[in-house]
């Protein structure tokens, strides 16, 4: 077969990068390893987990209102019943992803695929070897869940994210080694579904790298409803016996060891790019499998390009699309480079985290000076007629010009919000350009406003006194 580009995987980087390319004239060819397009995000990652954690929102909403006057029963589980649903949506994805593909002439071949030279590409699948002579190449080959050495990781109750979504029973006792996003996102759906769930950190605190102040409203909840949180604490072993699985503890609070049914190992991922030949390429590949690139996407070897998990932090599907359009366009012969200023993080746990641009600790960290404004949603009416008053919308601003610099949500649909927040850093505007822009009443989004009038001292949803000005010498 010989194309213009080969896009090595599938996943929202890959196929986005194929199909633009497709768009702008060029012959593809899109290899993938997996029966399904979609990559790990479609199949067993962000779409399917989402699902998940719409059903754990669904039974946790229907609970918290017997508080207000309405008393559901117990939730029923079916848990086939419910991984059927989650499946049937990941398919209709998927199906989707086919036929747009058909459309756009882009050839789709099933298969492993690792490069044989710098302008060649060997599949081989079940039925055959392919050979793919390409012009350029984009690598979106993604990650793989890190597995920790020295554990049962033969040992079907040990299992990563992909098998977290795909359990056959609710375990009774479930720990989760690992309190980042992926972690807490699965501790949230089987605490919901009736588990008793524990969560590990090896760190001193939760979901690090986003500020404190906005991850404790989620831990206070978790703590309520989890077994153990425990922070600052290793799991030196765990030990396979016909009963359970024994997870031994050192540090914190634990205790020194502990029986499960079912043990989750969330502590990372790490790139593919030692898996794929690129070293026949000519392609550098640094020791923990990330590729180096440019602005255009592109790597060391100037027709060979790459984008997603395999170009470093932060691995998230939304960053890949990007990539992968510039890339796809810088191919074709456009004058564009990546230059986003920021991408958003979301944590889509109950409830959300998300964040974006700079923090409060980096700038700490830093040396940046930048003075924020925060809007409690105690005070805001569409949250309270929600039940939900943790949440908070917090704005770090230039000190000098009033531009935005970073924002932080918790809250229910922070995940939303935060787009917002984005959209502003990226056109630049500062505080009065949010909060005279007029925003729907009673919504979660008057907060973003409201923090930047608390900044810009016009707030009057909250009596905040006037900062004191420094006496005149």
């Amino acid at each position: 077969m010989q194309v213009d580009l080969v896009v090595l995987g599938s996943g929202p980087g890959g196929y986005t990068a194929a199909f633009r390319a497709a768009d702008l004239g060029l012959k593809v060819a899109l290899v993938e390893r997996d029966p399904n397009l979609g990559g790990v995000c479609l199949n067993v990652g962000c779409i399917p987990s989402k699902a998940l954690l719409h059903a754990a929102k669904v039974i946790s909403e229907a609970r918290e209102m017997s508080a207000h006057g309405i008393t559901f029963g117990e939730p029923q589980i079916d848990l086939g019943q419910l991984i059927g649903w989650k499946d049937k949506v990941v398919g209709q994805l998927t199906g989707g992803l086919s036929a747009l593909a058909k459309q756009r002439k882009v050839e789709v071949v099933e298969g492993y695929g690792t490069f044989a030279s710098p302008t060649q590409l060997r599949v081989n699948s079940a039925s055959g070897q392919t050979e793919i002579d390409f012009k350029y190449a984009i690598v979106a080959a993604g990650s793989e869940p890190v597995q920790l050495p020295g554990f049962p990781n033969d040992d079907p109750r040990l299992i990563d994210s992909t098998g977290a979504l795909s359990l056959t029973q609710v375990p009774n006792r479930m720990l989760v080694i690992g309190g980042g996003i992926i972690g807490l996102e699965m501790a949230t759906v089987y605490m919901e579904l009736g588990a008793e769930v524990t969560v590990v950190e090896l760190l001193d605190g939760l979901m690090v790298g986003a500020d404190r102040d906005l991850v404790k409203p989620l831990e206070k909840r978790l703590k309520k409803r989890l077994a153990g949180v425990y922070t600052g604490t290793r799991v030196t072993q765990v030990e396979a016996t016909p009963e359970a699985l024994i997870a031994h503890f050192d540090g914190g609070s634990a205790p020194a060891s502990a029986p499960y049914d079912v043990v989750l190992v969330a502590v990372g991922r790490q790139a593919n790019g030692a898996r794929i030949g690129l070293d026949s390429t000519g392609v550098a590949v640094d020791e923990r499998g990330f590729v180096a690139v440019d602005r255009h996407q592109r790597t060391n070897v100037e027709h060979i390009f790459a984008i997603g998990d395999i170009v470093g932090q932060p691995m998230l599907a939304h960053k890949a699309s990007h990539e992968g359009k510039v890339a796809a366009e810088v191919i074709a012969g456009h004058k564009v480079a990546n230059d986003a200023l920021v991408i958003p993080s979301v944590a889509y746990t109950d409830p959300e985290v998300a964040w974006v641009g700079l923090t409060e600790t980096e700038a700490k960290e830093q040396g940046i000076a930048v003075e924020k404004g925060t809007f409690p949603w105690a005070a805001n009416g569409r949250s309270l007629t929600m039940g939900r008053n943790e949440g908070m919308t917090k704005l770090l601003f230039d000190p000098n010009d009033g531009r935005l610099l970073g924002a932080g949500i918790v809250g229910p649909n922070a995940g939303d919000l935060i787009a917002e927040a984005t959209l502003a850093i990226e056109m630049g505007c500062d505080a009065e350009d949010i909060g005279l822009t007029v925003h729907p009443h009673p919504t979660l989004s008057e907060s973003i406003a409201m923090a930047a009038e608390a900044f810009s001292g016009t707030l009057t949803d909250l009596y905040l006194p006037k900062k004191a000005k420094p006496a005149k010498s």
